[in-house]
């Protein structure tokens, strides 16, 4: 039953995304007066529906890929009946003035928008713990190491952009896929210097398909099993563990993660266990007998008291607003500086991902833990806000275009025009949907 995870994650995940943004949309049709006449999550024929008292019906269609909102007089392809006789009050879209009518198309976007600073807002306030961005060993070849950066150095930033998790190192790093110059990365050396190493690239990765960014510069993300705290009177401690040792290890098998470490001594309750590790430039040996801990699916496991190099970020509810507000315009920035180098060709359109790797991501993300799984929602809510406002006919960009058309003209776009843009927009939007598939499909294969 576990595949079922990845299929159900992906239509939570975006019948939660997709109604929000519909809502937006449905909001200000409704202050403007319009006759909303369907309010569909997915497409296809309605599951279920219910009709309101304003004679809008609200449905759920078969295909959970989108949803829609369906205006009287609106210009779209498929008609939908009337759940309701008309009421005089009802206005059409086309009555609508061209300033309710940019309203509504902004509507969606802007929640999107919204739905994103909530969520980042929430992880705030709750606080995130992610492994701090530490390198493994370094490569002397390896760009990182002709740069000078030493092992266990941790990343401060790139070009400018903090970076407390390896999740915000690839980010800033993809900022600079297909340019020149030099990338600098600000990290803290073990000896407790903060300083700047230069790394040149040139045309870095320019129209490659899934460039791996941390490893061709020669970053280990794989957090290391290194300690960053030894908690008092814990197992670890009475054994003469101390922070920074880096465990090598285990009875003999190698430890290459932190990973590593965890399952070999949930695995060694109350069992001697001999290890092998680095403390500044000795190798240590040293036998530690774990305590026995009862986790919360009644398994007895191993425990020694340590800790790795965590970074936690929380906030009080009124300094995470500010602050997640930040995060939605940086992921902005980064979602319209990706389109653009997909345009110009510095970054290959066999990097856009489809249904099923989404589907793939939001399951794996769900397995992880719920923060992960919002996390992944915020940066999805992003694009999806960043997407609909691409002037393409069909996408809310397009109705906004027709209508900034409109007020320089004095007059509306004419209705062939409108039609032969909407049949192009189907066309990019279709072809684009189909190079997405066909790149998770030969990914997964």
């Amino acid at each position: 039953m576990e595949f079922l995870q990845y299929p159900l994650a992906l239509i939570v995940l975006l019948g939660v995304l997709v109604t929000f943004h519909e809502l937006g949309h449905f909001f200000i049709a409704r202050r403007s007066g319009v006759r909303v006449v369907r309010f569909s999550v997915g497409f296809g024929r309605p599951l279920w529906s219910r009709v309101d008292r304003h004679g809008t019906e609200f449905a759920i269609a078969a295909i959970p890929l989108g949803g829609y909102l369906r205006m009287l007089g609106e210009r779209e392809p498929g008609d939908v009946p009337l759940a309701t006789p008309l009421r005089p009050e009802d206005k059409t879209y086309s009555e609508l003035s061209v300033g309710w009518r940019l309203a509504i198309s902004f509507g969606g976007p802007a929640a999107s928008f919204l739905l994103a600073v909530i969520i980042y807002w929430l992880l705030f306030v709750v606080g995130t713990q992610t492994f701090a961005p530490i390198l493994g060993a370094v490569e002397v070849d390896s760009p990182l190491g002709r740069a000078g950066l030493e092992q266990y150095s941790e990343i401060q930033s790139v070009d400018g952009t903090r970076t407390h998790n390896w999740q915000q190192v690839n980010l800033a790093l993809a900022n600079r896929l297909g340019e020149s110059g030099e990338i600098v990365i600000a990290a803290r050396q073990p000896g407790g210097a903060n300083q700047n190493f230069n790394v040149p690239i040139s045309s870095w990765h320019k129209g490659a398909k899934d460039p791996d960014l941390l490893g061709s510069l020669g970053f280990t993300s794989a957090a290391p099993a290194l300690l960053g705290e030894v908690l008092p009177d814990g197992a670890g401690e009475r054994y003469g563990l101390q922070a920074w040792d880096l465990i090598t290890s285990v009875d003999g098998q190698p430890i290459e993660s932190w990973s590593d470490w965890v399952r070999a001594i949930q695995a060694a309750p109350e069992v001697p266990i001999s290890v092998r590790l680095k403390r500044q430039d000795r190798e240590l040996e040293l036998t530690l007998v774990p305590d026995a801990r009862v986790a919360e699916d009644d398994v007895t496991i191993g425990y020694l008291g340590v800790a790795p190099h965590y970074y936690e970020e929380r906030y009080g509810p009124f300094a995470a607003l500010p602050r997640s507000i930040e995060e939605t315009w940086d992921k902005t920035l980064f979602t319209l500086g990706v389109l653009k180098k997909m345009v110009s060709g510095d970054v290959s359109v066999e990097n856009l991902s489809g249904p099923i790797m989404i589907a793939k991501v939001a399951g794996d993300s769900a397995r992880a833990g719920w923060q992960y799984f919002a996390t992944l929602a915020a940066l999805l809510t992003i694009s999806l806000g960043v997407l609909n406002l691409l002037p393409i006919p069909i996408l809310d960009g397009g109705h906004i275009m027709f209508c900034l058309a409109e007020l320089v003209r004095g007059r509306p776009v004419s209705e062939k025009v409108q039609m032969v843009s909407t049949q192009i927009g189907l066309f990019l939007i279709g072809g684009l949907m189909l190079m997405a598939i066909y790149n998770d499909l030969t990914r997964l294969i």
